[in-house]
């Protein structure tokens, strides 16, 4: 209902060529902002998201291959960004890591910490190279989170516990950074079918849902996501800082419904 106005503004997204992060980045270039989107090697059609692009009019966005678990990356990254830009404005850390674990003894150490290197460690990191870079933090900054710390998902435990860690760290980071003139928040999204949803769970889990007659309305799109991330860094919910929100259309899985699917449903390792 109101226009959201982003020009001349600064965005860096992590993970900004599938799924809400694209969906987010398509989101801040429809307003007008300026777009670098980072993504791992082989994992982005570069030439399909600038057709997109420019079947839009939108602003040509930049793409840049860089890892968030490898320091020199990010550097290279900054670097990249600073050729353009005097400051980041607005800071979305959504890359994450699916470390798949269907039982205890999948439990490893290695695997833990590679989990929380991609989904939690990077909203910091990024964070504080972004100051030393640019002299300033981004004046938005939100982590992207899920509802798995609070629900249970067969094999979600690693990537459950790296979104808790990530949350808690939003909350103290808007403390740190509270005096800077940043809002940090961080967004929990409930259900999203996206391709790593369903490289987790698999189709079969949406013809469930449909079968139990939980309709496609329930279930959050990408776009749905962008637009609760956008309308964070408007302007208009300044007062909102440090705070872990959810999103959802009302089926958060509160009656464990993924439980069920799982007792009436052989889940097959992957």
């Amino acid at each position: 209902m109101i226009e959201i106005n982003m020009k001349n503004q600064a965005v860096l997204i992590t993970g900004g060529t599938k799924g809400i992060g694209y969906a987010t980045a398509c989101q801040f270039a429809k307003a007008g902002a300026r777009l670098y989107m980072t993504y791992k090697w082989g994992s982005a059609n570069n030439d399909k998201i600038y057709d997109d692009f420019k079947k839009n009019k939108f602003a040509s966005p930049t793409l840049i291959e860089a890892d968030v678990s490898v320091d020199e990356d990010t550097d290279k990254l900054l670097d990249e960004i600073s050729k353009k830009e005097k400051k980041v404005d607005i800071f979305i850390s959504n890359v994450g890591f699916a470390q798949r674990t269907m039982s205890l003894e999948e439990y490893k150490k290695k695997s833990l910490f590679k989990t929380l290197e991609y989904s939690t460690w990077p909203m910091i990191e990024y964070s504080r190279k972004i100051k030393k870079k640019f002299g300033s933090y981004p004046k938005y900054i939100i982590g992207v989170s899920s509802d798995g710390p609070d629900h249970f998902y067969q094999g979600y435990d690693f990537v459950a516990a790296s979104k808790a860690l990530l949350e808690f760290f939003g909350k103290y980071l808007s403390v740190h950074l509270f005096q800077e003139g940043s809002r940090v928040n961080i967004l929990r999204f409930g259900t999203v079918k996206t391709e790593s949803f369903q490289l987790i769970f698999g189709e079969e889990f949406f013809k469930y849902l449909k079968k139990n007659g939980v309709n496609e309305e329930y279930i959050l799109k990408p776009e749905d996501c962008a637009r609760a991330i956008l309308c964070l860094c408007s302007g208009l919910m300044d007062a909102v800082n440090g705070q872990i929100i959810t999103a959802d259309h009302g089926f958060p899985i509160r009656d464990n419904i993924m439980m069920r699917y799982l007792s009436q449903n052989k889940v097959k390792k992957k």
